[in-house]
């Protein structure tokens, strides 16, 4: 190859170009050269590139990029490109800097290269630094003076300068994040790109050091919120979802089992409804704090999202040890929480699946867990539930009975049936209990345990539940507007309903709307509701008892009263729970007497439910009973089916 058939442009071209370019050889035979490159280098003529520079180190890779000292010219610095064109023929392009100002043009070449101010400078040799600038030493504390003469290593952490010397000193000309040290001990992020050259044979190296300390924390920042919940500081659903992957992989690999669990607080939303998104915040923190008491080598937990929690349990040894540690949290949950000035009683509730029996991938592991606990939710608050096939197919049942449901309320399915409540003194009909009756147009009539725990859950209960209190007393209305002696209407209120915001405003709009006098509207409100948050309920209850309505508990004896509670509560009532009335447990009857003494003496009355015996109404009427209600005298009925039992007993 002649020295012109290496050229891809005109040499008269080539020699005007005002970069200076060489073209050499392996072995160090200059091919060509321009007329920059001739002026740049001294060159009277063409001999071998050694004679200039360490060519050497600009042929170990592809393509090089260094600052070299011309050996020729009183160690004047250039900066050169080195790229290899042919197998063993290399372009050299070339420019020169100074040697009287060699520290400020190095900064300006780097700081060219990383496109970015640079924040400080300093060279080395050996690791011992030779010289820097002002604002390299302020940048760690010290002065020029004190910063020269010490190794590099001692302004970094351990773990930087590892990487220093074991990787950057080899893949130099690009930035690395490094962490430093300053005098005081304080550390900060910075940014450090190296770029060595030769000085005679000698590699000197010359750094350019950024303070990156803010960019590196919101980093840190956007990666915690792209894996951690803000509030509570434990890891997020994203998370756990590839904790949970991995887990399963070596599951798989060891031939283990692992569990996990979903977590719901219960009466939650009531809770942040009734006294604020800010308490609520609150009472979650302290719930992830209770959880977080379950932190150990083989568990992971996680926010789901609202008042859902996940806890992965690997290496988990059967479903019996699945199991303990539900029970475990559970009983943990079981202690009052005090926020502020309240103490509040918490419940969970549970669902637990297990890998590889319930799934082999996070979102079926996830999906029946989330499955098993909305079973348990609906039947047994504070409980577990370990999934089973069959909740798949009960869960696709939900859903479509949610959507019916919403139907239901659109297209008027609904309907009240009143079950008369006698008083046990008068013989006479005091009151009607509402009860909601779903007349499907294709099922017929659906019990109300099959639909209601999932209003509940779905929110429907809210709509739901003004559809009854709105109907429940209008026809208690057109009752007394048709002749029949004024009684009672008792309707029930959920959970949800009872929490919601502006409840009492509410119930007074539907009064005035349907004319009913206050007095003639009983709400009724379970044991269990009462207890969650006393101060809220009597708050409530005081305010609906200014209206005039009159408000029972429901299911009495079924949860945990406090009695100095139950006795500052404007209760006109409590209802005996029907489980109580079973003639065949003697038990129950020493716990009715309790209950009926108990209320006389708190100035309540008392009304027992769910009885069908005769042999239970002569027991009630000879511990003084007020009123009972029960198939023994009356089933549920439509309102045209009671007509008669008004002009009968009214």
């Amino acid at each position: 190859m002649s020295k012109e058939d290496v050229l891809p442009i005109h040499n008269r071209v080539f020699d005007s170009l005002k970069e200076a370019i060489l073209l050499v050889r392996k072995n160090g035979e200059i091919i060509k050269g321009n007329n920059a490159a001739q002026s740049l280098l001294k060159m009277e003529e063409y001999t071998s590139i050694f004679d200039y520079l360490d060519f050497s180190l600009l042929t170990e890779n592809e393509e090089s990029h260094l600052l070299m000292e011309q050996k020729n010219n009183n160690g004047k610095l250039i900066e050169i490109k080195s790229i290899r064109v042919e197998d063993n023929v290399y372009c050299l392009i070339m420019s020169g800097l100074p040697i009287h100002d060699k520290t400020d043009e190095v900064k300006k070449y780097i700081n060219h290269l990383i496109h970015a101010s640079a924040e400080g400078m300093v060279m080395y040799d050996n690791e011992v630094i030779i010289d820097c600038d002002q604002k390299f030493a302020d940048m760690f504390g010290y002065s020029e003076s004190e910063i020269k003469n010490m190794k590099i290593s001692q302004l970094m952490d351990a773990n930087s300068t590892y990487k220093l010397a074991e990787i950057i000193h080899n893949a130099p000309d690009k930035p690395y994040e490094l962490t430093g040290v300053r005098k005081d001990g304080t550390w900060f992020h910075m940014e450090f790109m190296e770029h060595p050259y030769n000085n005679l044979g000698n590699i000197i190296r010359v750094a350019i050091i950024k303070d990156i300390t803010d960019k590196v924390e919101n980093e840190k920042r956007i990666e915690f919120m792209a894996y951690y919940d803000e509030l509570t500081d434990l890891p997020n659903r994203n998370f756990f979802y590839k904790v949970l992957g991995e887990a399963i992989k070596e599951a798989h690999l060891n031939d283990e089992m692992l569990a996990v669990y979903f977590i719901d607080v219960n009466y939650f939303k009531e809770i942040n409804d009734t006294l604020g998104y800010s308490f609520g915040d609150q009472l979650l923190k302290a719930c992830s704090n209770r959880f977080k008491a379950f932190l150990h080598t083989d568990t992971f937990i996680a926010r789901m999202a609202g008042d859902e929690f996940l806890i992965l349990q690997r290496r988990t040894t059967n479903k019996e040890s699945a199991i303990d540690l539900a029970k475990s949290l559970i009983s943990e949950f079981e202690k009052p929480i005090k926020i502020d000035d309240y103490e509040m009683f918490l419940s969970i509730s549970i669902g637990i699946s297990i890998y590889p029996e319930n799934g082999q991938t996070p979102n079926d592991l996830i999906k029946h867990a989330d499955s098993a606990m909305y079973v348990i939710k609906e039947q047994h608050h504070n409980n577990y539930n370990v999934f089973e096939s069959s909740i798949s197919e009960n869960f696709k049942a939900m859903l479509t009975m949610e959507s019916e449901l919403r139907e239901a309320l659109k297209e008027g399915h609904f309907e009240l049936h009143y079950q008369p409540q006698k008083n046990l003194n008068t013989g006479k009909i005091i009151g009607m209990e509402a009860l909601l009756r779903w007349n499907h147009p294709v099922k017929a009539y659906i019990p109300p345990d099959d639909f209601i725990s999932l209003a509940e859950k779905t929110g429907l209960i809210i709509d739901i539940g003004d559809w009854v209190l709105k109907e429940a007393c209008k026809q208690n209305k057109l009752w007394q507007d048709n002749g029949y002696s004024p009684v009672i209407v008792s309707v029930n209120l959920s959970a949800k309903q009872f929490h919601q915001k502006g409840l009492v405003e509410k119930i007074k709009n539907i009064l005035d709307d349907t004319g009913l006098d206050p007095s003639y509207l009983e709400l009724e409100i379970t044991e269990s509701m009462a207890m969650t948050n006393e101060e809220y309920i009597l708050e409530t209850i005081q305010q609906l008892r200014t209206l005039g309505v009159l408000v029972s508990i429901d299911d009495f004896g079924t949860g945990y009263s406090s009695l100095k509670y139950l006795s500052l509560f404007p209760i006109t009532k409590l209802k005996i729970d029907k489980m109580f009335m079973n003639e065949n447990q003697k038990q129950n009857q020493a716990i009715v007497k309790s209950i009926i003494h108990m209320s006389h003496s708190l100035d309540m009355k008392v009304i027992a439910e769910g009885v069908e015996t005769i042999d239970q109404l002569n027991f009630l009427e000879g511990e003084k009973c007020d009123e009972m209600q029960g198939f023994y005298f009356s089933k549920p009925l439509p309102p045209d089916k009671l007509t008669k039992l008004f002009k009968i007993v009214g």
